[in-house]
């Protein structure tokens, strides 16, 4: 399964953990290919970078270099032709379903309210990480 995780759903894997860190094994393991873009991995950086953010890394043993490191050596990147408005209320989550459309996905998993509501697009189904769980059997 082809699968674009948003970074709100990679940073929780690499800070905190559960659901998400198990989406992140299924692909190191391969059993999903995740996706993703230059986009999508520069508002990644700058996410983790927050200091509270990069605090937590460092207690843990990591930084933002390794952390990034670890979510490149499982996810394919892909370079989108183009982002068209999709996302009404969030211009940077059309990213995600740029990214998504280019990998050719079955599925994004985000806990982003405002794409979580458009449910699917272009066949492509947007959802939870714990929904995406179930849908691939893990």
């Amino acid at each position: 399964m082809r699968v674009v995780l948003d970074t709100n759903v990679v940073v929780s894997a690499l800070i905190w953990g559960g659901k998400p860190m198990v989406l992140l094994e299924a692909a190191a393991e391969g059993n999903v290919r995740l996706f993703t873009s230059a986009a999508l991995l520069a508002e990644l950086r700058e996410v983790l970078a927050r200091p509270h953010l990069a605090a937590k890394l460092e207690r843990q043993s990591s930084s933002v270099d390794r952390a990034l490191t670890h979510y490149t050596g499982l996810a394919n990147s892909v370079t989108p032709d183009a982002t068209p408005r999709v996302v009404p209320t969030d211009a940077d989550d059309d990213h995600v379903i740029a990214a998504a459309v280019t990998a050719r996905a079955d599925l994004i998993v985000t806990g982003d309210s405002d794409l979580l509501t458009i449910g699917t697009h272009r066949g492509i189904a947007i959802l939870t990480p714990a929904a995406a769980l179930t849908r691939l059997g893990t």
